[in-house]
């Protein structure tokens, strides 16, 4: 096994659940990009012992408190989490690494999204080429790319599709491989009846294809970790953090309002603390 806990998250709520974690003593791991929600911040007036600090300095003050404790960090964005039965296999990409329990505190999905994109969610539409591009090899896709690692997954669909999309939306000089059309439009909508069918472009543009990807900054709960139990749009967790799945633990924004740094530093050491027993008792 490659850790006792791998914590899918960044933020307030990962690194709080990765030091209450790690003083029970559990080999840590702690996959995210930095908070830029947080960092950014002007002023928080909230956050319990400080009357009035920036945003970058309180993130910079939880970073250095886990410096005194034996977490690793992977700056990386996830495919997915799967839930092997006595183990989780978390999919980056290149390789997957196993934990006996792990915790999502990846926040939320701040980016709108595009018209049609909740409803045909599964139905023709992923967030994730290495899960799915297999399913459409020899057809048709189009993937909406808003972020550098578009290129990468394009690249990757394009080796297994017969036609390969690529609509970019923000414009920007992209270098894709041989034979990808790219098209610098933004899109609209989805169209479909019990799947998605075509993509809608802001002049009008129809495009139509047997499978659609959006690969973004961040994803909906539902497509970091398949079978996971949603409400209301967010990941639900009992009052100990755990999730429908056993060993699965999730805090912070991801569960639902208020989206708060005190709840998440909370829920996180609660997270933390529970999946740490859960490895305790089950050894």
């Amino acid at each position: 096994m490659d850790y006792d806990i791998i914590i899918v998250g960044f933020g307030p709520a990962g690194i709080s659940a990765s030091l209450n974690a790690s003083i029970r003593g559990k080999k840590v791991l702690i996959i995210g990009k930095k908070s830029k929600a947080l960092e950014k911040s002007p002023s928080i007036k909230n956050y319990l012992g400080f009357n009035d600090i920036k945003g970058s300095d309180l993130y910079k003050n939880f970073t250095d408190h886990i410096k005194n404790y034996p977490v690793e960090i992977l700056d990386k964005k996830i495919k997915a989490v799967y839930a092997m039965g006595e183990y989780f296999s978390v999919d980056l990409g290149e390789k997957m690494l196993r934990s006996k329990s792990c915790i999502i505190a990846a926040g939320v999905d701040m980016g709108k999204s595009i018209e049609g994109e909740d409803k045909f969610f599964s139905k023709g539409i992923s967030y994730c080429a290495t899960c799915d591009a297999s399913l459409y090899k020899g057809k048709k896709v189009v993937l909406v790319g808003m972020n550098d690692e578009a290129i990468e997954e394009a690249n990757f669909i394009n080796k297994m599709a017969s036609q390969t999309i690529f609509v970019n939306p923000n414009k920007k000089d992209v270098k894709l491989d041989e034979g990808i059309e790219i098209i610098n439009k933004k899109p609209e909508k989805f169209t479909g009846k019990l799947k998605a069918e075509s993509l809608i472009l802001e002049d009008g543009q129809e495009l139509k294809a047997d499978g659609f990807f959006i690969i973004k900054n961040s994803s909906k709960p539902e497509s970091l970790v398949p079978s996971i139990e949603i409400e209301d749009g967010h990941i639900k967790v009992n009052y100990d953090m755990s999730t429908n799945i056993k060993g699965l633990f999730a805090c912070g924004d991801i569960t639902g309002r208020p989206y708060q740094i005190n709840k998440a530093a909370g829920q996180g050491q609660i997270a933390g603390l529970n999946a740490a027993s859960f490895i305790s008792k089950n050894k």
